[in-house]
């Protein structure tokens, strides 16, 4: 099976940064791309930014100059840094990923989410 676990969420204040992590582990044989979504209450799970194997990334409009997404391929870690946080970033931060298993097969595993709260 897969494992996608995240880390680094908690309580920021406005304008200040936090840096999200996500391992993965088990069956994999290659990682086609790693990314974050978020959801808010009463809101829809939403693209934060993404990263394909060729180092592509991706970010949504309302993160584009703030956040930004690496990548650490010996690790199968994927982490998002991000600056001049403002209340708006408060959700739920979902890793997701895009991998071949070692059968051969590609799917979408999801973590279980990390809270990223910003208040003052």
């Amino acid at each position: 099976q897969v494992q996608l676990v995240e880390s680094g969420g908690g309580l920021v204040q406005p304008g200040g940064s936090l840096r999200l992590s996500c391992a993965a582990s088990g069956s994999i044989f290659s990682i086609n791309a790693m990314g974050w979504y978020r959801q808010a209450p009463g809101k829809r799970r939403e693209l934060v930014a993404s990263i394909t194997s060729d180092g592509s990334t991706n970010y949504g409009d309302s993160v584009k100059g703030r956040f930004t997404i690496t990548r650490d391929n010996a690790k199968n870690t994927v982490y998002l840094q991000m600056n001049s946080l403002t209340p708006e970033d408060t959700a739920v931060y979902y890793c997701n990923a895009m991998i071949t298993t070692t059968t051969r097969r590609i799917w979408s595993y999801w973590g279980q989410g990390t809270q990223v709260t910003v208040s003052s």
